[in-house]
């Protein structure tokens, strides 16, 4: 008699280089197959249908495999055996199989970083044995089905980062086990329904980034175990609930970007775990509750942007492990507490835009960790305290629009770390001359002050200025001829006495110059016009206007065509006339130009908010309420033949591209005057300023600038893989990266982009923006997506550090700085991470970049692989935070490249 013995089979190959395509794959040939991961294998295609014979399957990974494709299959339905299914960090789209209600084993459903569209099935609710359901980084629409509320053994249930709508459906609140309940980052709308207080189980409540109205229901109190609780940037308003005082174990609180009003209620003191509290942006009034002052685990406190008045408790300035305080742009007054030097921990302090009065307390001089100061905008008076040259981490010091007055310490400037000094609009007096200034100083501004004396010599040294402000002063003598080689972006030395020539060096710059109001004499030093000065005002604009001639009969006979179609569709003349340019392409100057006329007052330099290689930039508010943002051609770069071909160029990518993190292009206007581009508007402007300008910089934390890092790498991907032919931007750097009103990142400019056809030699003239061009560029001129990698490394460390990384880089070589800490070329203005998974994805993203600027663009992942590997959640770190060295990320840099290769 024989028995028939029955194998089953494991298959684990996670991590194998497979590269080849899913859908040859034969499933029908191991039928008794139980265990199947192929994740990190380098698949292409797509999933095919006979992966449903595989009848025995309990666990199935086809995770991090980025270049798979197509829908998921029907046949999913089949494998009823199923407990685990993760097809996660992939290029899946489509909709939700309904047939994955069939899958009732299910425990673990992960299909998170994909593009998966249509709604969330009704059927999902079959799948009663499910702990963990992570659907997040979708392009998922629709409500959140009622049938959700069947999964009562859920712990985790991730829906962020999608554009699902709809309320919160009440029926939340049967899944009592709930550990985790992540919604943020969709379109979700409605009140909070108050059957959130039956998940008494939760830890992480994350509601942020939705339209969710109302007030914070009462019962949120019963929430017992909560240790994290996100209900920022949403429309919720009233004020907060003293119920909230029963969340003892909270530990991260952010209510920020919403309208709550009212008092800030005294019983939070009862959150004695609270490390970070944020209530910035609402309309909070009366005073700060001095009960803070028992909150000593608090690390970082934001009620910024608020309408909170009174004096600041001295109960604050006891809190010595805070090290961010921001309560800038409210009413407070009082004067600022010597108490405060007993905050030893303290790395950054913004106490800007309030009443604050008298003067600076000596006792500043004990925040030896401070590296962000900003007291601006308050009636401070007195002298500037000459103790301040002991702050030697201070990277940023902001005391303009005060009331001070006297000499400027003459160290203040040669603080080691400092680069961002401004003194602006106070009542300082005396030379310049002996003030210190190291190379470390990026943005000066000294404008609107008593000072006297000539420019100092030593301006000229200062190689990485980019802002310089010293207008109405009484400023004499000549400008340092140096001055004009600086790669300054901004300068201002009007309203002065200045007198000489003005240094010929200044011709050809694309920042804002202002020199007017002095006693210049001599020749305007520009290449198309020298006009004679006499001892009077002048005002030297560089963008000096000629007449865009050339264009004009380049583009005449396309305007013909343009103008024939037009007649041909005159109610999509209409259209455009009433001020809607979102729904269709504009190719007619006359419509067009007069609405911008009329928005933009002429091109009036009060519109300006940007200047380009190629273009400034307006902003325009059409009469039916709607803002773009226009690219207009410098007039005087119409002499410039390429411009008319870069203009065309700029065009001809954005019509091919559609991306989330890729600037939108509405349209473009040819006109006998002027052409220009019509962007969406991007509220908060680029990375580079978000990043220099110091309030701006500490908004974005630590998960802002991960999505930022991510968002791009996305878009660069998207560029280089998805498009055909591929598109290389070749203009990568924080300049090019704009972030909108929830400060994410879209990639912008695309006036250099590059076609890469396959049977092109792909040559062409360097392009980009110096410090972030990748260094084979000063060798070849043949464009590859690898120089964009480059400078995406260069962007990413920028983010990261807060700073362009040139300085870094360069010291590399060296043994002694590879064993640098990674927490301390963090941006010293924000707090260090705190959040494991924050940890994680700041720790590979450095690791990245380190990759990306390998000196050989060979040794370079690909902008997938980064894009990739950004998305997957990586394991618990073996080596704590603070014991990551430099050296150990450039290690991981070789792991990199041979997972690429």
């Amino acid at each position: 008699m024989t028995q028939e013995v029955s194998l089953s089979i494991d298959l684990h190959l996670s991590y194998t280089y497979l590269s080849r395509k899913l859908e040859y794959m034969n499933w029908t040939s191991l039928p008794n197959l139980e265990y199947l991961n192929l994740s990190h294998c380098f698949l292409a295609g797509s999933i095919s249908d006979n992966i449903g014979s595989l009848s025995k399957l309990t666990s199935l990974d086809l995770s991090s495999n980025s270049q798979l494709e197509g829908v998921l299959p029907l046949t999913l339905g089949n494998l009823t055996q199923l407990v685990e299914l993760n097809i996660s960090v992939t290029q899946i789209s489509g909709p939700i199989p309904s047939g994955i209600g069939q899958l009732t084993n299910l425990i673990l459903l992960d299909l998170h970083s994909n593009l998966l569209n249509i709604s969330i099935p009704s059927e999902i609710g079959n799948l009663k044995n499910l702990v963990v359901m992570d659907m997040s980084y979708n392009y998922l629409s629709g409500p959140i089905p009622s049938s959700i509320s069947k999964l009562t053994n859920l712990t985790s249930l991730d829906l962020s980062t999608n554009h699902i709508s709809g309320s919160i459906p009440p029926e939340i609140g049967k899944l009592k086990n709930l550990v985790k309940l992540d919604m943020g980052h969709n379109m979700l709308n409605g009140p909070m329904p108050s059957s959130i207080s039956q998940l008494t189980s939760l830890t992480s409540l994350d509601l942020s980034l939705n339209f969710i109205t109302g007030s914070i229901p009462p019962e949120i109190g019963k929430l017992k175990n909560l240790v994290s609780l996100d209900m920022g940037s949403n429309m919720l308003s009233g004020p907060i609930p003293s119920h909230i005082g029963q969340l003892t174990n909270l530990i991260l609180l952010y209510l920020s970007s919403n309208q709550f009003n009212g008092s800030i209620p005294p019983v939070i003191w009862k959150l004695k775990n609270l490390r970070e509290i944020s209530m910035r942006d609402n309309m909070f009034s009366g005073p700060i509750p001095s009960s803070f002052g028992l909150l000593t685990n608090l690390i970082f406190l934001d009620l910024s942007s608020n309408r909170i008045s009174g004096s600041i408790p001295q109960e604050i300035w006891k809190l010595k492990n805070l090290q961010v305080i921001y309560v800038g742009h409210n009413i407070l007054s009082g004067p600022i507490s010597s108490l405060l030097g007993e905050l030893i921990n303290l790395t950054y302090l913004d106490l800007s835009s309030n009443q604050l009065g008298g003067s600076i307390p000596q006792e500043i001089r004990d925040l030896t960790h401070l590296s962000y100061l900003d007291l601006s905008s308050n009636f401070l008076t007195g002298r500037i305290p000459w103790s301040l040259d002991q702050l030697t981490n201070l990277y940023s010091l902001n005391l303009s629009a005060n009331q001070m007055d006297g000499v400027i310490p003459p160290d203040l400037g040669g603080l080691p770390s400092l680069s961002e000094l401004d003194l602006s609009s106070n009542q300082l007096s005396g030379h310049i001359l002996n003030l210190q200034l190291t190379n470390a100083i990026r943005h000066l501004d000294l404008s609107q002050n008593q000072l006297t004396g000539p420019l100092p010599k030593k301006l000229e040294q200062l190689s990485n200025l980019f802002y310089l402000g010293l207008s109405n002063n009484y400023l004499n003598g000549i400008i340092p001829t140096g001055l004009a080689s600086l790669p300054l972006e901004y300068l201002n030395l009007s309203h002065n006495n200045l007198s000489g020539a003005i240094p010929i060096g200044f011709t050809g710059r694309h920042g804002s110059v202002d020199l007017s109001n002095n006693a210049f004499e001599g020749q305007i030093p520009h290449r198309s016009q020298h006009a004679h000065l006499k001892k009077e005002e002048v005002m030297l604009i560089l963008f000096i206007s000629l007449p865009l001639i050339a264009i004009v009969l380049a583009l005449i006979g396309f305007m013909f065509f343009c103008r024939a179609e037009v007649k041909n569709n005159q109610s999509v003349a209409r259209v455009i006339k009433n001020g809607d340019m979102c729904s269709i392409w504009n190719y007619d100057g006359k419509i067009a130009y007069k609405d911008i006329i009329a928005a933009t007052n002429d091109f009036d330099i009060r519109y300006c908010i940007g200047t380009g290689g190629y273009g400034s930039v307006y902003r325009a508010q059409l009469p039916s309420g709607k803002v773009f943002a226009l690219k207009k051609l410098h007039r005087f770069e119409a002499e410039d033949p390429n411009f008319d071909k870069s203009f065309k160029n700029e065009v001809q990518m954005l019509t091919k591209i559609r991306h989330r993190n890729i600037v939108k292009l509405f349209g473009f206007c040819l006109h006998n005057k002027c052409m220009f581009l019509v962007y969406e508007y991007l509220e908060r402007g680029s990375l580079f300023c978000a990043l220099r300008i110091d309030v701006e910089a500490v908004e974005l934390g630590w998960t802002q600038r991960v999505n930022i890092i991510k968002a791009i790498a996305h878009a660069l991907s998207y560029l280089h893989n998805d498009c055909n032919p591929p598109i290389v931007h070749r203009d990568i750097s924080s300049n090019n990266i704009l972030l909108n009103s929830e400060l994410e990142a879209c990639v912008s400019d695309f006036g250099t982009a590059r076609l890469l056809y396959p049977d092109s030699s792909n040559q062409t003239v360097t392009a980009g923006t110096c410090g972030y061009i990748a260094p084979e560029l000063a060798y070849t001129i043949v464009v590859t997506e690898k120089s964009d990698v480059y400078s995406f490394g260069i962007v990413a460390l920028e983010t990261i550090m807060g700073k362009h990384p040139g300085e870094l880089l360069s010291s590399l070589a060296s043994l002694s700085a590879q064993n640098i800490m990674l927490s301390d070329v963090l941006d010293s203005r924000l707090p260090h991470p705190t959040n494991p998974t924050v940890v994680r994805n700041i720790v590979l993203a450095t690791a990245l970049a380190f990759a990306c600027v390998h000196s050989e663009p060979r040794s370079r992942p690909t902008m997938l692989f980064i894009s990739q590997e950004l998305l997957v959640c990586r394991n618990t770190l073996v080596t704590p935070f603070r014991a990551i060295s430099l050296q150990q990320l450039l290690n991981l840099e070789l792991d990199f490249t041979r997972i690429k290769e």
